[in-house]
């Protein structure tokens, strides 16, 4: 099974035990020779079962196990069960004198994330001499690094190319949780002008572009070197999103020219998107190009963009592109645009409210109706279609523009009672969508909705009608809304039920390489499962696919060089399954094709599911990864939002192990 493993993780799986305080015992014969994955033991069985059911104490036993698989997958199962009293014993099991132990004892650190093992850790760095612990140990020390973790990391003088990989990635990870410092930045650029390794510079690119509040303007001639240069693709598009952090006068000309001439659609999506705070006339031939851009992709990102900067954008250059686009979204985006500079906008809305009413595909229709939004005279009839229509996606969107508009800084004050009663009205629609959307902007403290809903028991008695864990999205929603009206400070995450347990009978039937074909309106894509990482999830997908649950469903969610999600019902986002299952959280990366449970939160995945455009570091660690395209990836960069997945089937081959 070819995988994105924690820098050398599959090698180290190789070291054995030197100078064991406790010889490792081998499996028992019958475990090796029986099965068709590892999960004909029993043991690992079980170990799997603990971390599924969060055992911790029964889990901690099997850290000090003679057998070093034993020992291994038990630390591992940390890294999804996340207790910190489980840290002393992980901390001793860096001593550990295997390699792999020691690999997947740091991965579990770093995953529970306590800064009380950022000590420990870095003393272990100073003797530790297998470059993949290093890398490991390095890279989880960013997960939980205070200042002086990070001033650690920046001064690490890493022996090797693996440990040096690590090392980028810990600086990444710190980064994400704003724990950066100038001379972090400056090492990140200094790695990415020096032809280092792939996964040194591609980490060093996506610290650049996913830490908060950078200046990168001093460093404006080297990222154009990469950004012009650089032969991967995953590093350019990462630099480019950097560029939202450089104020020059030549960046118009060079994101432009980005836009018109590299050969991968996500490095052109992504330098529209740094483009923010630029005049339209500097900007506007690339514009046109990314709304009749080869990619769909690229086109909606450029849409959205246009939304998110309409000011000062010239609409007769729209209304000349609008004639050229086919795509329902991209058409919706710039008619937003056209109506919100409109001087004329009552004249507009009535044909385009003719329009929406005349399209009949929903997903067109709901994009529509968003697009209306840009007219807040055209309030009363997005309510009317969101309260009154049967397709959840038209309510979805609908509540969402609504949403949209009252949180606009040009809100009108007279208009403020009718949006409280709409939202109040949402709240109690019972539908999951509207309530949870509304729910999230009446706790907006901008919008002062204490003062509005003084009496806020129409939230309780919402909550109340819940199912769950079915509900639980829209219940972490009314929750926190609940808290702000009332004042408190937020209380603790709800949490799902323990209510589905891995299917072993169904896993064992799997092999280690299984693979899946999704048939969809666009073409087939192949997906091997990682059953031996993932067994809880993968096994909850292969049930799902074997009762043809994904048959006729769609893809209702896509993001631009982000993500492909399906799997919902509802075909809007907000469906889910009558039970939960649990995280399943390995070392893998989020790389080109993976594939991820959907949740809204740890422990809430139930049947939503997304493919990775490209790669996609932040989700690392925070959502299931149990599959990976191995064809297709070519389907995968051209779905669009309502694209049918017509059936989903498992490829019956014999296989040995």
């Amino acid at each position: 099974m070819k995988k994105s493993y924690t820098f050398l993780l599959a090698l180290s799986l190789f070291a054995s035990c030197q100078q064991q305080p406790q010889q490792s015992a081998p499996l028992a014969a019958d475990t090796q020779q029986q099965g068709i994955n590892k999960f004909a033991d029993p043991n690992l069985r079980k170990i799997y079962t603990l971390q599924d059911e969060r055992k911790t104490a029964e889990l901690l036993n099997f850290l000090n196990h003679p057998t070093l698989q034993y020992r291994q997958e038990a630390a591992l199962a940390f890294a999804s069960v996340q207790d910190t009293l489980a840290i002393p014993q992980l901390l001793t099991s860096l001593s550990d004198t295997s390699a792999a132990m020691r690999v997947a004892s740091a991965y579990a650190l770093g995953q529970i994330g306590h800064k009380k093992a950022q000590q420990a850790m870095i003393r272990h760095l100073q003797q530790e001499q297998r470059p993949a612990v290093q890398a490991e140990v390095l890279e989880a020390l960013g997960k939980l690094a205070d200042s002086g973790g990070l001033n650690f990391l920046v001064n690490y003088h890493a022996a090797n190319e693996t440990a040096e990989a690590g090392q980028a990635w810990g600086l990444y990870r710190a980064g994400l949780r704003q724990i950066s410092s100038a001379q972090a930045v400056e090492r990140a650029v200094q790695w990415l002008t020096e032809s280092k390794a792939y996964e040194v510079r591609l980490a060093a690119a996506h610290l650049l572009a996913r830490t908060p509040k950078l200046d990168l303007t001093p460093y404006r001639q080297q990222l154009t070197t990469v950004v012009t240069s650089d032969e991967s693709a995953d590093v350019r598009m990462a630099v480019a999103q950097a560029f939202s952090k450089v104020n020059a006068r030549d960046k118009a000309a060079l994101l432009s020219g980005i836009v018109q001439s590299d050969p991968d659609y996500r490095v052109r999506l992504s330098a529209i998107r740094s483009m923010t705070g630029l005049e339209f006339e500097e900007i506007d031939e690339a514009i046109l190009a990314g709304l009749t851009d080869q990619n769909i992709n690229t086109a909606v990102a450029t849409a959205e963009f246009l939304q998110a900067n309409h000011a000062g954008v010239n609409t007769s250059t729209l209304r000349k592109a609008l004639s050229q686009v086919e795509d329902g979204r991209v058409r919706a985006g710039l008619i937003w645009v056209i109506l919100r500079n409109s001087p004329d906008k009552a004249k507009l809305s009535q044909e385009y409210q003719q329009l929406y009413l005349r399209t009949e595909n929903p997903y067109d229709k709901a994009h529509l109706l968003k697009a209306l939004s840009a007219d807040y005279d055209n309030y009363q009839f997005i309510a009317k279609e969101t309260f009154a229509t049967t397709q959840p996606v038209i309510g979805t969107y609908g509540m969402e523009a609504l949403t949209a508009m009252r949180q606009q800084a040009d809100f009108p004050k007279t208009l403020e009672q009718d949006f409280a009663a709409i939202f109040k009205q949402g709240i109690a629609s019972g539908d999951v969508s509207l309530v949870g959307l509304a729910a999230g902007v009446i706790r907006n403290p901008k919008l002062n909705f204490r003062e509005v809903y003084r009496d806020y028991t129409f939230l309780n008695q919402a909550q109340q009608k819940l199912v769950l864990p079915r509900d639980m999205e829209t219940n972490i929603e009314l929750q926190k809304t609940i808290d702000y009206l009332s004042g408190k400070e937020q209380s603790e995450t709800p949490q799902n039920p323990f209510t589905h347990p891995i299917d072993w009978q169904l896993v064992q039937t799997l092999h280690p390489d299984q693979q899946v074909v999704i048939e969809t309106e666009k073409g087939v894509i192949t997906l091997e499962l990682f059953v031996e990482d993932a067994p809880g999830s993968v096994a909850n997908f292969v049930e799902l696919a074997n009762k043809q649950f994904f048959d006729g469903l769609y893809f209702h969610r896509v993001v631009p060089n982000f993500v492909a999600q399906g799997g919902d019902k509802r075909g809007d986002g907000w469906g889910s399954s009558d039970y939960s299952i649990r995280s399943e959280f390995a070392p893998l990366h989020y790389r080109e094709g993976y594939i991820g449970m959907a949740s809204a939160g740890k422990d809430t995945e139930s049947n939503q599911w997304f493919i990775t455009h490209s790669p996609t570091p932040h989700l690392d660690g925070r959502y299931t990864i149990f599959a990976k395209v191995v064809e297709g990836m070519d389907v995968v960069h051209q779905l669009e939002v309502g694209d049918k997945i017509r059936q989903i089937n498992l490829i019956l081959r014999a296989k040995t192990r």
